[in-house]
């Protein structure tokens, strides 16, 4: 299993500095990913964790670390659909593949908070049926026609006759892994995807179970299910016990001993890649913290929990 490592776009720690340092030094301890994520606002009178209170815009801040390492992969986890034009997010994709020679994943999603879709003037109306058409429109403009066209004709979205240049490194087009915890969502994934991944509130003890429904949905789709990637968002609580609902401890958490058997575990019942999200935690991605305190541990935790260690 691949280990990743969550970029500090989020809270104290979201500084051109830290980004910049954090990027190279994963790559150097040898973790195989950096991730983004993205939150567009934060509604008034919504109570929101601390990780979404002031977040670096996605794409924009893999482009930064792209200029900084050279191997390890970039990716976001994830962007929202329903919120850009898929012509936009194919150009932006594909620059960022480009400038990183190749490096990118990118995680797509459908949206869950109204005012996001309020603010980007998005319909929160049959996105499952948007998200199969949205990625066919990607790939439409990533792999031109025999005669160098890109087109597409759908329900929701078109893309005209014509040419977006350049094209993405990697072809057919970078990696698209779908997010979603619902049923349906999973199924898209297996269906249509090159991978499913898991969000920041999952129950991880369920895993098995989630995996066994995207790659039975790809299986029905006549693909081979073993090449959908399995990735996991990691929401590290190195310190803690942190308890779910039940009581029970939540995977991740506590030890670094147990965390890295939790890893372990995960990478037994399936998951092919997981990267260790320090946003999440508290001490590092709120804005409200010390910044001194929260680079000093987030460099600890990492130290701590990096593959080659």
């Amino acid at each position: 299993m691949q280990i990743g490592f969550g970029a500090p776009v989020s809270g104290a720690w979201a500084t051109p500095r830290d980004l910049a340092s954090f990027g190279a030094q994963a790559e150097e301890a040898g973790y195989g990913s950096l991730w983004t994520f993205q939150r567009l606002l934060v509604p008034e009178n919504t109570p929101m964790e601390p990780v979404y209170q002031s977040v670096l815009d996605p794409l924009v801040s893999l482009g930064f670390l792209a200029a900084g390492t050279s191997s390890i992969r970039l990716g976001v986890a994830l962007i929202n659909m329903p919120f850009i034009s898929p012509g936009y997010l194919a150009k932006q994709a594909t620059t960022v593949d480009v400038l990183s020679g190749g490096r990118l994943d990118l995680g797509l999603g459908i949206g869950w908070l109204p005012e996001e879709f309020e603010l980007t003037g998005a319909s929160m109306a049959r996105r499952g049926a948007r998200a199969s058409e949205y990625l066919a429109a990607l790939q439409a403009l990533w792999n031109p026609g025999a005669d160098g066209l890109s087109r597409f004709d759908g329900e929701f979205y078109q893309v005209p006759p014509g040419r977006q240049q350049p094209t993405p490194v990697q072809q057919p087009g970078p990696p698209v892994i779908l997010g979603g915890m619902s049923r349906p969502a999973m199924e898209r994934a297996g269906r249509i995807a090159d991978g499913w991944m898991t969000s920041s509130r999952a129950d991880l003890t369920r895993i098995t179970d989630d995996i066994k429904i995207v790659r039975s949905a790809a299986a029905a789709a006549g693909r081979d299910p073993e090449r959908v990637r399995i990735v996991c968002r990691g929401v590290v609580r190195a310190g803690e016990e942190a308890r779910n609902k039940a009581g029970e401890r939540r995977l991740l958490s506590g030890s670094y001993d147990q965390i890295r058997a939790d890893t372990e575990w995960l990478a037994e019942r399936g998951v092919t890649e997981l990267f260790y999200d320090l946003n999440w935690d508290q001490l590092i991605g709120s804005p409200d913290v010390d910044h001194g305190a929260a680079v000093a541990r987030a460099a600890e935790i990492m130290a701590a929990l990096a593959p080659a260690g």
